[in-house]
Formats: C-alpha cells, sequence, structure tokens
C-alpha cells in the first residue's frame, strides 16, 4: 500500500506533459471543492433556520411538561408537591391551568387559550422577556398579558380602567341549551402586558394568575392541567423523568421541548433530509468528473503501468495507485471546500453578509455534525468514483498484452 500511496502521490502532484490531462484533473477539483463547500453551507443555513424556529418555542416551552393520561387535569396534593421538591433533578416546577376561552371585548371576541400560571412560571420559561408593552401580572392580581396578534385582533392595548376583557367559557352542564345568555361563564380583568414570541404564539394564549384561571374553570386547589419542570442539567432529563412517573404512579404523560413540538422538529428535519439529498445529487455529478480525471490519467500513464506490470507490480496494487489518487483529490479539495465554507460561515455569523431585512441576517449555525456529514459524504462518493475509474487498469493492460 505504501507503494501505491506513493506513485499516487506523484502522479497527482505533478503535472503532466499532457495540459488536457491538467486541465480534466483541475476540473474535477474544483467540482468537489465546489460540492462540499455548498453543502456545507447549505447544511449550515438549514441548521441556523432550525434554530431560530427553535428559539421562539423555546422562550415559552418548559425542559419537561407533566401531563395526565386520561382527564384534562391532574390531582396535586401535598405529597406530590413534596416530592417534586425532593427530586434532586428539578430545579423549579410550576402549576399550570391551560383550557380554550373566548375573549370579548365591546364588540369584538376571538378565541384563545387561557394559561393559568403560578409565582415560579417566570423561573421556568422565559415568556416574560418577551413582554413588548406593560409589564408582567402580580399573583395577587386580577389581571392578564395578551399576545400581539389577540391585541390587534381586539383592538385592544394596554387596559385603562374602562376597558374590560372578558373572558368566557362554557357551563358544564347537560341537554339542550335554552337561553345563549346562560350557556357561558365569564370573568372580568385587564389587560397590563402584550408579548410578542412569534405569530402562531401571538394569537394563542392569554395568560392570568393561577387564581384568575381556577375562578373561571371553577377548578378545586389540588387540580391543574399540567406541570412545568425546569431541570438542574438537560443531561438529567431521562432519570427526572423517570422519578416523575414514579411519583405519580404512572399515570401521567412527560414530554421534553422535542415531543411537545414533535410536528415542528418533524418538518424542520425532513426539511433539512430534502436538501442533503438534492445536494448529494448534485454533488455524485460532479464526482463523476474524479472517475472521468482517473479515467484519463490511465490513459495517459498506460506505458508506466506496463513497466510497473514488468516489474511484478500486482494488478491489485496498479488498481490502488489510481484509486488512491482519485480519493486523494477528493480528499484535498473536500478539505478546502469544507475550510472556505467554515470560514464563510463564521464571517456571516460575525458580519451578516446576507440579510433578509435590514436588521434580521440570514441565520446560519457551525455544527461539527455538519463537517463530518459533508466530509463522509464526499468521501465516500469520491472514492467509488476513483473505484470504478480505476477498474480501467486490467483493460488497459489486457490491451497492451494483446
Amino acid at each position: 500500500m505504501n507503494f501505491s500511496f506513493y506513485i499516487a502521490k506523484r502522479y497527482l502532484f505533478t503535472k503532466s506533459k499532457n495540459n488536457a490531462i491538467n486541465i480534466i484533473t483541475f476540473i474535477a477539483g474544483l467540482g468537489a471543492f465546489a460540492g462540499a463547500m455548498a453543502l456545507f453551507i447549505v447544511l449550515s443555513g438549514f441548521s441556523g433556520l432550525k434554530d431560530f424556529s427553535i428559539q421562539f418555542t423555546n422562550e415559552i416551552d418548559p425542559d419537561l411538561k407533566v401531563y395526565p393520561l386520561k382527564g384534562k387535569t391532574l390531582q396535586l396534593d401535598s405529597l406530590h408537591v413534596k416530592g417534586l421538591k425532593e427530586i434532586q433533578d428539578i430545579a423549579n416546577f410550576s402549576e399550570v391551568i391551560e383550557e380554550h376561552v373566548l375573549l370579548t371585548y365591546e364588540n369584538r371576541s376571538t378565541p384563545a387559550y387561557i394559561k393559568g400560571v403560578d409565582q415560579n412560571f417566570n423561573a421556568i420559561t422565559s415568556t416574560n422577556r418577551s413582554l413588548v408593552l406593560g409589564r408582567w401580572f402580580d399573583q395577587d392580581e386580577k389581571r392578564v398579558v395578551l399576545g400581539g396578534e389577540i391585541s390587534r385582533k381586539l383592538s385592544l392595548g394596554i387596559s385603562g380602567r374602562n376597558d374590560v376583557l372578558q373572558l368566557l367559557v362554557p357551563k358544564p352542564g347537560k341537554g339542550i341549551i335554552t337561553d345563549p345568555t346562560k350557556a357561558f361563564k365569564g370573568y372580568n380583568t385587564l389587560v397590563v402586558g402584550i408579548y410578542d414570541i412569534n405569530e402562531d404564539l401571538n394569537d394563542k394564549y392569554v395568560f392570568a394568575p393561577l387564581a384568575v384561571a381556577r375562578s373561571l374553570l371553577g377548578l378545586p386547589d389540588d387540580q391543574v392541567s399540567a406541570l412545568e419542570i425546569k431541570l438542574t442539567n438537560p443531561h438529567k432529563e431521562k432519570a427526572a423523568r423517570e422519578a416523575l412517573l414514579n411519583l405519580f404512579d404512572n399515570q401521567v404523560s412527560v414530554k421534553n421541548r422535542i415531543e411537545l413540538n414533535d410536528e415542528l422538529y418533524k418538518m424542520l428535519n425532513t426539511e433539512n433530509l430534502a436538501v442533503y439529498l438534492i445536494f448529494t445529487l448534485v454533488l455524485i455529478i460532479a464526482l463523476f468528473n474524479v472517475g472521468g480525471a482517473i479515467v484519463m490519467a490511465i490513459l495517459d500513464k498506460q506505458h508506466n503501468i506496463q513497466t510497473l506490470s514488468n516489474l511484478g507490480a500486482q494488478t491489485q496494487s496498479l488498481r490502488h495507485i489510481f484509486l488512491l489518487q482519485g480519493s486523494l483529490l477528493t480528499f484535498v479539495s473536500g478539505i478546502i471546500g469544507l475550510l472556505i465554507g467554515i470560514v464563510l460561515v463564521l464571517l456571516q455569523q460575525a458580519f451578516g453578509l446576507v440579510m433578509i431585512t435590514e436588521d434580521l441576517p440570514y441565520p446560519i449555525s457551525l455544527q461539527i455534525e455538519n463537517i463530518f456529514i459533508v466530509f463522509g459524504t464526499i468521501m465516500l462518493l469520491g472514492i467509488i468514483a476513483s473505484f470504478i475509474g480505476s477498474t480501467r487498469v486490467s483493460k488497459v493492460l489486457h490491451l497492451t498484452h494483446a
């Protein structure tokens, strides 16, 4: 193998007397270089878009969320609270009540979710940091915080003394509703803050103190819709999940951020895979040039091949020469392409060379896994192309002996 590698290196880095061979080799290297650089930049761009999309959900989603397996509410008594405080992997937890509501203001209305939260909620998530107007409510207030889209639909900003927002939920019961005015239970409140996270969440939630949500829905003090958990260490998720299941006798469902947003993650991963496959197809076409360059190199060096064969070199060793030549060509070109791709990604992160808007650079993320994916892909394809090209050695020897 050392013999084959030495000859392959000489063939690759020494100019051929035939200028056409040099041009073909250069074009093959250029194709591998451009393919590696383009694939890495595109994957980095999609990684950036993924991080950019997920950062909004991370503002409102906890590390873990505990749901009841049956029904809408989870019983949380003093023993459960004590048990939660004793789990070492849990840094904090928040009691949450969620339900559909109808928001009405003057002659306008819109559906939403009320999310009643306790005093620990802002230690679990960073929702309060998304406020663009006003402030977060105190637990002893009958006040709420709206999303920007809900505020727009209702034409309601931070409420004055007479700007009463009404929360409506259907009254429990059976039978046919004969009087629509008595079908809903209402709760009057004022808006003290407006948040802006993303378009979907801005149109989804109205945050309220836990006591307001309990009063509106008529829930007892020991019942909640869910528990939101902040972990001491994200790597302790498995241990915390098992402890929570044991605490609630396996009568709950525990979800992490990915499971809470499984549709979003599936969509982003599918798009990333589709782009990778499309660019890999382009890369395959580009690396055909490597196989072609190897074939031309074999034809150019057929007299050398015959000489080496007469000196006792085995056919397999001669094939290895050109297999290694193509592999080295792919390796060098791919490494250069990756290095330039990394530099361009770093420049985009530092200076925002490509902008989406005047103040928003195109998001891009430098991830080690993308480097390995691109390098592994281009090397695999380059070796395959070189192997196919190197089989021409047998035909050259056969024609020479004939």
